[in-house]
């Protein structure tokens, strides 16, 4: 039998009844040590297959093995010593979608990866017409002889048949996005076998969870807008594995920090009378242990236990036994991390608590789309590449949109300590009966093949009301089914006809740019589950040069830097304060026509300076550790603001003929000018936590802006308000910097003498970066006029 480098021989050795070290196996099947791989090549040569060029180039694109793409365990929360990969070349054939098996089959495909992948070797466009056909041959190890072997596949989009020599295993499987198993053993000829795969996947002309797959030509294009190219096929790892006849089949973890104890569920097949023992580790050590029924919650005492947080991301060992009588007949190696979310009122503001505190959760919107592989990384470390540069750039949280990534996806968020996001991928089109049964049944089953990773803090429903409905309905069976955990019934309830469900843990708004006032309520925390969308096109490095579009262009890396941290600056200094707690940046990498990504979709450049994005996610999640509470300003009392900048302190704001300026005041101006230069502080006329600027001599008349310049004038209406309502945010040496209640990241500027909406990174002469914060910080003193 061949065996695959490297760990794969040393794993070989490990045999059915053998005692192993759940660490030590842990390590070594996670690092990447396959055990046995399937022999007996595809039927076709493999010598013929060549991948296709792919339309971008990643640094791992030429690094993927025709062989043996993808050689790591996959299912590192439930690990057994021996399996074998079917990963390589399978032969391939595509026909009418209402067609039975070809004849023949004339093309090659290196799975995992989907036909519309240039890692695939096929690279072109399926519709809903075509139905796809993998065959390939596989003998098993001698050495498994006497145990059931199962065949599993992480996913197939989007039904999926399988027959192993000619007969069918199991029913045919529904479902894009989580991972599916059949024993085989009855349909196993001794020697060599083969497998006949069939899928068909009708995108978004059918009814089931797609995400951003649409159907479209597979050469780069311009247009495309916020969806992508289909996958359509095999996308994740396929494989063999032994079991005994009585398994576990599934390790359902809770932390329970408030008892220090982990709430365990053994889920098995075919162990009916059995008990379950599980033991947690750490560095070899037994930290507890504890034996209960099968099917049924019992707990394993964690002294002490050390939490895992994105600063400290740890993880336990786990061994869970399978007991028959005093006899152990299937063991399984796994880990966890102990950690609770919940929602708590924090200074008098509901907001998501890790452990017990709140921590800002910054994260960005994580579409994992690859230019090579499409939805599959080509490798394991490019999966893990962009959970890295999320750490790089300081941020803790990804939400993964509108995909479901595969398990070893979950160990690296676990192991490298990122709060995740989970959405369930949206439909198209409004749900029929079956459409939606469909939906809910996939959405359970994902929740149960990811319900015990640490990372995973949060479940979001639905999306902008794509496919919408029963949005209340969904969000309570959500969290009874897994309450261990928070749910967002709709991630951008304010955007594009979504429905509120109106319950859930979070409201959620998508803002571009932002960052928005989204504010908490008396039964939910305040979430920003969209925003940014800066735009930089990287010559040399565009999916089709010159087709890309962001919600906001920018016009260097300069201005990209400057308006990105501004942005983070306000959350941290304007909405953070006044209740908002998680931010969602779009996005991670561009994909395809978008360019709105920190990094370039090949992730060949990242666009921004990596250690002042660092700096401003840090100094916002240090700030969310201590006092979130704004500064306070006298209300119904009359101030004047001075200008702080160098050299200008001898100037005031005041106004006339309508707009506003700086001015020199003194002991010796006239009444008129200390007259202009005294303001009335009120309760903000679009939001009391904020305030207004009434003029002294002109009562009735505020401070407002109107096309970034600010004047003095009456008004009505939510825009007028809005546009007279500014926010206190601390500045430099005491003073305050004044952002614009309707545009959080814009401030109350002096420039040239005249007062501004001026906003960091923006383009126009009075956003000039020089001075910035010295020219937006005021200090509010005693009345001119009293």
């Amino acid at each position: 039998m061949r065996r695959v480098p490297p760990g794969g021989r040393a794993l070989g050795r490990l045999r059915r009844g053998a005692r192993w070290a759940t660490t030590a196996l842990l390590a070594l099947v996670l690092a990447g040590g396959t055990a046995l791989t399937a022999t007996g090549p595809a039927t076709a040569a493999t010598q013929a297959w060549t991948p296709k060029p792919s339309p971008m180039t990643t640094p791992w694109t030429n690094q993927v093995p025709t062989e043996t793409p993808l050689p790591e365990y996959p299912r590192p929360q439930l690990t057994r010593p021996d399996w074998a990969n079917l990963n390589g070349i399978w032969d391939f054939a595509v026909t009418s979608a209402d067609a039975g098996q070809p004849a023949t089959f004339t093309e090659q495909i290196r799975v995992p990866f989907v036909a519309e992948s240039a890692l695939s070797g096929i690279r072109r466009k399926i519709t809903q017409n075509d139905k796809l056909w993998y065959k390939r041959t596989f003998t098993v190890p001698p050495n498994w002889n006497g145990r059931r072997v199962q065949l599993n596949f992480g996913a197939s989009d989007w039904r999926t048949t399988v027959w192993v020599n000619g007969r069918q295993a199991g029913a045919m499987h529904s479902g894009g996005f989580d991972a599916f198993s059949y024993d085989v053993t009855e349909l196993l000829n001794g020697g060599t076998n083969t497998i006949v795969v069939s899928v068909w996947d009708p995108t978004e002309t059918g009814g089931q969870a797609v995400g951003k797959q649409r159907i479209r030509d597979v050469a780069t294009h311009p247009g495309g807008g916020i969806f992508y190219t289909a996958a359509s096929g095999i996308w994740q790892t396929v494989w063999l594995e032994p079991t005994a006849t009585a398994h576990i089949a599934r390790l359902d973890m809770v932390p329970d920090l408030a008892n220090s104890r982990l709430k365990v569920t053994v889920r098995g097949s075919g162990t009916s009378g059995h008990q379950a023992r599980v033991t947690v580790s750490t560095g070899g050590t037994t930290v507890g242990t504890a034996t209960g029924p099968v099917g049924t919650e019992f707990t394993v005492p964690v002294p002490n236990p050390r939490l895992w947080t994105p600063e400290d991301p740890f993880l336990y060992d786990v061994k869970a036994d399978l007991l028959s009588g005093g006899a152990t007949v299937d063991s399984v190696g796994s880990y966890t991390g102990m950690r609770s979310i919940g929602i708590a009122r924090v200074d008098g503001l509901l907001r998501p608590v890790l452990n017990g505190r709140f921590v800002f959760q910054t994260g960005t919107l994580d579409q994992g789309y690859w230019p090579d592989g499409i939805y599959t990384a080509p490798t394991d470390a490019a999966l893990r590449h962009d959970l890295q540069k999320h750490k790089d750039l300081g941020f803790n949280m990804v939400r993964k949109h509108i995909k479901v990534e595969p398990q070893r996806w979950f160990y690296w968020a676990d192991r490298l300590g990122l709060l995740v996001w989970q959405d369930m991928p949206s439909m198209e089109h409004t749900p029929d009966a079956a459409a939606r049964t469909q939906w809910e049944a996939e959405y359970d089953r994902i929740i149960d093949q990811h319900r015990s990773s640490p990372s995973l803090v949060m479940w979001v429903n639905q999306n902008e009301g794509w496919g919408q409905y029963d949005q209340a309905r969904i969000a309570d069976e959500v969290k009874a089914y897994d309450p261990s955990r928070l749910v967002d019934n709709m991630s951008g309830v304010n955007c594009c006809g979504a429905v509120d469900g109106g319950n859930g843990d979070v409201v959620d708004h998508h803002v571009y740019v932002g960052p928005g006032t989204t504010v908490p309520t008396s039964t939910r925390a305040a979430v920003l589950g969209e925003f940014g969308g800066l735009g930089f096109r990287v010559a040399g490095h565009e999916w089709y040069p010159g087709g890309g579009f962001s919600y906001e262009d920018q016009s260097d890396l300069a201005h990209l830097n400057n308006r990105f941290v501004g942005l983070i600056d306000a959350i941290r200094d304007v909405r953070m304060p006044r209740g908002l707690s998680a931010s969602v940046y779009t996005e991670i990498t561009d994909v395809e026509n978008e360019v709105n990504g920190l990094l370039t979709y090949d992730r060949q450049v990242v666009k921004v300076d990596e250690a002042r994005v660092r700096a401003a996610n840090q100094a916002l999640i240090n700030a969310s550790r201590g006092s979130t509470a704004p500064p306070t300003l006298p209300v119904n009392e009359y101030r004047s603001l001075r200008v702080t900048t160098p050299g200008y302190t001898d100037r005031f704001v005041r106004h006339k003929d309508g707009a506003v300026f700086t001015e020199i005041v003194n002991s010796g101006s006239d009444a008129l000018l200390k007259n202009d230069a005294t303001w009335k502080v009120v309760p903000g006329l679009a939001n009391s936590s904020c305030y207004s600027f009434e003029s002294r001599n002109y009562p009735g008349q505020y401070l407002r802006h109107r096309d970034f310049r600010v004047y003095k004038e009456a008004g009505s209406g939510d825009l007028y308000r809005a546009d007279a309502t500014f926010c206190p945010v601390r500045g430099a040496g005491g003073g305050v910097r004044l952002s614009a209640y309707n545009f959080p990241e814009q401030y109350l500027r002096h420039y040239n003498a005249e007062l501004w909406l001026a906003t960091p990174g923006g383009t126009h002469a009075w956003d000039n970066p020089a001075l910035f914060a010295e020219d937006t910080t005021w200090a509010v003193q005693a009345p001119w006029a009293p």
